[in-house]
């Protein structure tokens, strides 16, 4: 019969040290018998141990990507230093301010602690840990380099997230402005196209065109707004779902993706430094190349990159050199090809790809940055445009009123 692993909490101790100075702190523990004997041990009398109550801020907070590159990140820095396996959990565990982040390490070190490898206990988090982190972290219990590993697998990870978050820059300031600009365009029309067409009805004249056109698109969006909002919402939860269900439509839109003018060129060049990125972490891991590729598929974030290093793998399987195959997948660029070569010649490969891998991820650093300078102008139009033309139907009547006076 398993037994239920013990619930640990976060209390909150005062005390007093040998010297009699009060001191306050938290520690981790199953209860607060524990927690004083813990206290006792480092040399502390314990005073008051209470437990602490979860922040209505931290309830429900979920584990982030960035939360497991910082705890890859810190037991690459524990196993440096020496410290013991368990104890670093403990360390770790207690410095994160999110529950679930405490509570997923905790789980981690109790089936360490029962007798599992650390590879074992993260399989057994694959929400968390996917199939590479746990491979790489494998491959270095099993070569006794597990601090040389974590560091590796730590400098992937904080690599992939930020070319993640440089993705997310690019494209979240155009998608809020837009955004913006839809909710000032429809108040426009709902709330003051109609004081205005109130003042035009006691002119008797007939009105431009244009104004016209804008009156009738005001009226429609009073009349039936609530219709719009719902297919949009409707939309929005669709597209959502189907991303969620259909790999066809995940593929459709992957495929969509790469043919985008700028957006496109980014995506690939971040694809291209996934690809590099991961597949130098696992060969300098020392796992072998066809293997590798398996896992740089998935890596790379996109369906047409997942198949074209797919079918790299089947060729590199059958005795083709990597980089023959990656020139006639027609998908890598130039530089990236020549690199590879020069690697697998000098047999110095990860070296090779991780360069390429710095290289594109400097490439999509500069994009991003060019991308939101070349966009604050063309959005800044769009919206003197949209609000400028709006503002010009209003007056028109009124400016030709004038002109017949």
């Amino acid at each position: 019969m398993a037994v239920k692993a013990a619930k640990i909490s976060v209390y909150a101790w005062e005390g007093t040290d040998r010297k009699g100075t009060k001191m306050t702190g938290e520690l981790s523990g199953q209860n607060p018998a524990l927690i004083k004997a813990q206290l006792r041990k480092q040399g502390i009398n314990p005073g008051k141990v209470r437990k602490k109550s979860a922040s209505i801020f931290n309830l429900g907070k979920r584990i982030k990507a960035h939360d497991i590159a910082l705890f890859t990140r810190q037991m690459a820095t524990m196993m440096k230093a020496g410290v013991p396996l368990l104890q670093s959990f403990d360390i770790i565990g207690e410095g994160f301010d999110n529950p679930a982040m405490r509570k997923l390490v905790d789980e981690v070190k109790q089936e360490v602690a029962a007798g599992n490898s650390f590879a074992a206990a993260l399989r057994k988090k694959p929400q968390y840990f996917d199939e590479l982190y746990c491979n790489l972290v494998d491959a270095g219990e099993q070569a006794g380099a597990l601090d040389t590993l974590l560091e590796r697998v730590a400098t992937y990870k904080e690599k992939s997230e930020s070319l993640k978050a440089k993705i997310k820059k690019a494209m979240t300031y155009p998608l809020a402005v837009v955004f913006v600009a839809i909710i000032v365009t429809g108040i426009l029309l709902v709330k003051v196209v109609p004081q205005f067409e109130s003042v035009f009805k006691g002119f008797g004249a007939e009105l431009p065109a244009f104004t016209v056109m804008v009156i009738g698109l005001s009226e429609f969006l009073q009349e039936w707004w609530w219709v719009l909002l719902g297919a949009l919402i409707a939309a929005f939860f669709g597209l959502r779902h189907a991303f969620k269900t259909s790999q066809a439509f995940r593929d459709r839109t992957d495929t969509w993706l790469l043919k985008l003018p700028l957006v496109g060129t980014l995506m690939y060049k971040s694809a291209v430094a996934r690809y590099a990125r991961t597949l130098s972490t696992t060969f300098a891991a020392g796992v072998p190349l066809v293997e590798a590729l398996e896992s740089v598929a998935g890596a790379t974030g996109n369906i047409v990159f997942k198949r074209a290093v797919l079918r790299i793998r089947q060729d590199v399987a059958t005795g083709m050199q990597l980089n023959f195959s990656m020139r006639s997948s027609g998908i890598f660029p130039n530089m990236a090809i020549q690199m590879t070569a020069i690697g697998e010649e000098s047999g110095a490969l990860d070296d090779m790809l991780d360069k390429v891998a710095s290289f594109y991820e400097d490439e999509v650093d500069n994009m991003v940055d060019n991308l939101t300078s070349l966009m604050e102008p063309f959005i800044m139009v769009v919206l003197g445009v949209v609000v400028g033309g709006l503002v010009v139907a209003m007056y028109l009547p009124i400016f030709q009123l004038g002109a017949a006076i």
